[in-house]
């Protein structure tokens, strides 16, 4: 939508947006989301990963759906500032695409903007940003320290952390090899969305 409606009043607010959130800390969304949703509008749950009392008199579904409950605004303090950053480069990737020839050969034919933006520019624009998403992959597991400590999850950046003050060695070997993992997971998911995404590219 920014690229499209390029210097526009929508353009100008979006890019305000993106860039605050992008600035934003992840441990502070995390604690204003408790304070909204623990205090003013209490509609989800603020801390833990299950209801502790009821959960073991939920059914499959129920238990499934408590889960996704908890999981709501902790992936929201995680990927808010991750969504802002791949919206910036977004803009910017498909802002030199719709100035390609191909793009005004597109519209000169009287395809709808809509059209031209989605089926032509966008597949071409996503390139870059399928690189920073497979890099993101390892940061979204162990960069999220303060965030798993604020609302009670015991994920892998906390655990990082406890094996490096307790010196357990083979945990925090362990735990490097599944970043290393990840990190080489992320790369390989890229190079094959690659070929999904642009049809020029074929892997022998």
């Amino acid at each position: 939508i920014q690229a499209a409606r390029q210097y526009s009043a929508l353009d100008g607010g979006l890019s305000v947006l993106s860039l605050f959130f992008y600035s934003m800390p992840g441990f502070w969304l995390a604690l204003v989301l408790q304070l909204v949703f623990g205090l003013w509008w209490p509609v989800l749950p603020t801390s833990g990963m299950i209801d502790a009392v009821m959960h073991d008199y939920m059914t499959p579904s129920q238990q499934t759906a408590d889960k996704l409950t908890h999981l709501i605004l902790p992936g929201v303090a995680l990927g808010v500032s991750s969504a802002a950053s791949v919206a910036r480069y977004m803009r910017s990737s498909l802002l030199e695409v719709i100035r390609q020839d191909y793009i005004r050969t597109a519209k000169a034919k009287g395809l709808p903007e809509y059209v031209v933006v989605l089926k032509h520019a966008l597949r071409n624009a996503l390139l870059p940003i399928i690189t920073i998403l497979g890099m993101q992959l390892p940061f979204l597991v162990s960069g999220a320290v303060l965030v798993e400590h604020i609302f009670g999850w015991p994920g892998m950046g906390r655990l990082i952390v406890l094996a490096i003050m307790s010196q357990d060695t083979p945990l925090i070997i362990a735990c490097f090899f599944i970043l290393t993992m990840l990190v080489v997971v992320g790369n390989l998911m890229a190079d094959l969305l690659y070929a999904v995404v642009d049809p020029r590219i074929r892997f022998e």
